[in-house]
């Protein structure tokens, strides 16, 4: 087990409930002799907090476990700055579902924080998509994600035209919303409203999702995670859509412009506490029914 001596603290901007836990934690963490980074952006709406700053790449190289408070959608944005630096992320759920922030900021927090700090925990790999985008051959962005990278109108209430390559090999052509492209972390999320399948965390597969496709036979298709996947937007249409990479990150395409999409080289190290069940948390959250001890 990894030693945590030096912890990072990330939380989500706006919000008092965050800022109160995070006072408390660090209260906690410092009274128990350990020493608190704080994210420079959340340092800003603490004044007088006396505790080191700084921002998330430096938070990343010099942390031994960086703590997230907040939701799944600030864990995202945590996970595609911390990937490079092999930093263990902990999450503690300020948001709705919480499928990756694992930790309740109720009484027992403190304690819950602790018994990892003190060895008890899961801890598991999983991995990033990498998004180019080229026009006329020549890269003009790039974006990362843990969730997804999706293909939608943008504005537009119009179908786009598109062709999907997977490792080569051409798929089809598509009339549709747009597609997304999932990890098995993101099965859960936008792909799973799209008609996607559940995947378990440990699988080595995406899963291709049409957006309502403008035919009956189109399916999700679920393919090797190590799979190069491409898109080229029908050069024909007046449309410029867009990809976003967990919903978070926006990048506008143009006809005839190609999206290639393939597995990020570093990978995000999740921290659970001991007892963390995937289908337990897919029962709590996604409303399963139990039927334990009938």
């Amino acid at each position: 087990m990894e030693e945590f001596r030096n912890i990072g603290i990330i939380g989500r901007l706006n919000s008092n409930k965050v800022i109160e836990t995070i006072k408390r934690l660090s209260r906690y963490l410092i009274d128990e002799g350990y020493h608190v980074i704080l994210d420079d952006r959340i340092a800003e709406v603490m004044p007088g907090h006396a505790m080191q700053v700084s921002n998330v790449n430096l938070l990343g190289e010099i942390s031994d476990l960086v703590i997230v408070v907040g939701g799944d959608g600030s864990l995202l944005g945590a996970a595609r700055a911390l990937a490079r630096y092999n930093t263990p992320v902990l999450g503690i759920n300020r948001g709705r579902l919480g499928f990756l922030t694992d930790i309740s900021p109720d009484d027992d927090m403190c304690d819950a924080v602790q018994a990892v700090l003190n060895g008890e925990y899961i801890s598991e790999l999983r991995f990033l998509l990498d998004a180019e985008v080229k026009r006329d051959g020549n890269p003009i962005a790039t974006a990362s994600a843990l969730n997804d990278v999706v293909l939608h109108p943008g504005k537009a209430t119009r179908m786009i035209g598109f062709d999907l390559w997977i490792e080569g090999q051409y798929v089809y052509n598509q009339r549709s919303d747009g597609l997304i492209v999932s990890t098995p972390t993101g099965s859960t999320a936008y792909a799973l409203s799209g008609g996607g399948p559940i995947m378990h965390p440990k699988l080595d597969a995406l899963v291709l999702v049409p957006m309502f496709p403008h035919t009956l036979s189109s399916r999700p298709i679920v393919v090797d995670g190590k799979s190069e996947i491409k898109i080229l937007i029908d050069p024909q249409q007046q449309i410029y859509p867009t990809i976003s990479c967990d919903g978070q990150t926006d990048i506008t395409c143009a006809p005839g412009d190609t999206i290639t999409i393939r597995k990020k080289a570093h990978k995000l190290k999740l921290i659970h506490p001991k007892g963390h069940n995937f289908y337990e948390i897919c029962r709590t959250k996604l409303g399963w029914s139990s039927n334990l001890g009938v």
